[in-house]
């Protein structure tokens, strides 16, 4: 499954299939959960899927870059950024072992 991208499509019609609603039921309960998610994450909140992530809200100040072609410099005003930090069990599960494999070794 390398290189394939799961689509707000994908993700509706799995919900459909595991849950049996329909088709429009299941797209609106995608679109429900990622419009809380961004709900949240706009206000600053974070965003915990257990055994899935977090998703943090990061401020970052103002600073000075430099153009790499000209070297000139250039500020950079402030903003946030999104972060994602994979759970444990994740990153276990993209490496191809669980958690219980890990603690034998």
């Amino acid at each position: 499954m390398a290189g394939k991208t799961i689509t707000r499509a994908d993700l509706t019609e799995a919900v459909s299939d595991t849950v049996s609603l329909s088709r429009a039921e299941a797209a609106a309960l995608v679109e429900q959960v990622l419009a809380e998610m961004s709900a949240a994450l706009v206000v600053g909140e974070n965003v915990k899927l257990s055994g899935f992530g977090v998703f943090t809200v990061r401020r970052k100040n103002e600073r000075v870059g430099r153009n790499p072609k000209t070297g000139v410099a250039v500020p950079i005003k402030p903003r946030r950024s999104l972060t994602f930090s994979a759970s444990h069990l994740l990153k276990s599960r993209i490496n191809g072992s669980t958690p219980e494999d890990e603690t034998d070794a």
